[in-house]
């Protein structure tokens, strides 16, 4: 999980409250004025948090807000992407994650939860989707029928909602393996996520090279192919981060380590990720946390997950 975005900018509550009141062209106007501060990313309050709980019972309420404005603009962009950026966000640390810590112990509970992880994923991906559609007339059709050429169409302002939307999707099917019907569309995750990469391979601290560490894994082929495009995405995502990024030791861990048996590299993959000063990296404070308690968890299963 990469920087979490500040869905809630200054003012926003009190712009919210005007609407009501205001007329229709100055209505719009106050919508996109915070649409755009819904959009912007990287220095916010929510990546700066330091306590994980504080900030998954606020993403709700801001997530909640979005959904009110698209109801009021339902093309506009910039609230799409905070929608989709915000969705896959919340289902991955807040929902997806809990459910793996909990699985050992209840294993119903967890399923519920997984569940409601997917839905949000697709809810995430279906405001990525719309977004693409809104700069991209006919992208949606053509993401069904023809994904490689259609994705050929997006450019370097496209990046950031493309990779949400691959991420979203993704992490939908990753849960979703007895679905044909999603299944069917992982050509045309890989089809975005590689677009992506293509137009800003260094986007967010290599964020697109760590969601490339997921896909590659999960994909078929000749393995020493696979894990040697595996490592390179991690070595890229590494120097990209000045190795800061914790999900990125963690992933591969769990892509690579695990397969392998490599029960030594694994444990060195997470203390690397452990050893990372969450609090010298401040604008990505809170996702460094989420990946350090994922590292944490994974160390206390090593003797499940290993032979030897």
């Amino acid at each position: 999980m990469k920087t979490l975005q500040n869905n809630i900018g200054r003012g926003i509550a009190g712009a919210v409250l005007s609407l009501g009141l205001a007329g229709c062209s100055v209505k719009n106007f106050a919508i996109k004025e915070i649409a755009s501060s819904l959009a912007e990313g990287s220095g916010s309050a929510f990546a700066q948090e330091a306590d994980i709980a504080f900030a998954g019972q606020a993403i709700p309420f801001s997530l909640k807000l979005v959904e009110s404005l698209l109801a009021a603009q339902p093309d506009n962009p910039d609230l799409l992407l905070a929608a989709s950026a915000g969705f896959t966000q919340y289902a991955k640390g807040w929902v997806e994650q809990p459910a793996d810590f909990e699985a050992d112990d209840d294993f119903f509970a967890s399923q519920v939860q997984y569940k409601r992880a997917v839905a949000f994923y697709l809810r995430a991906f279906e405001y990525g989707l719309s977004g693409l559609e809104a700069t991209h007339p006919g992208f949606r059709a053509g993401f069904r029928s023809d994904p490689m050429a259609t994705v050929s169409r997006l450019g370097a302002d496209d990046v950031e909602l493309a990779y949400w939307t691959a991420a979203a999707l993704g992490s939908a099917i990753s849960h979703s393996r007895t679905d044909p019907e999603l299944l069917a569309q992982l050509p045309a995750v890989n089809a975005l996520a590689d677009r992506a990469l293509a137009l800003e391979p260094d986007w967010s601290w290599g964020a697109i090279h760590e969601l490339m560490i997921t896909l590659k894994a999960a994909g078929t082929g000749d393995p020493d192919l696979i894990r040697e495009a595996v490592i390179g995405h991690f070595n890229e995502a590494v120097r990209i981060s000045g190795g800061a990024s914790a999900s990125a030791y963690v992933n591969l861990a769990e892509a690579v380590s695990i397969q392998d048996q490599d029960r030594a590299g694994y444990e060195r993959l997470l203390g690397q990720a452990l050893a990372i000063d969450a609090n010298t990296h401040v604008d990505n404070r809170l996702a460094i946390l989420i990946a350090q308690q994922r590292a944490e968890w994974l160390l206390g299963r090593v003797d499940d997950l290993f032979l030897e």
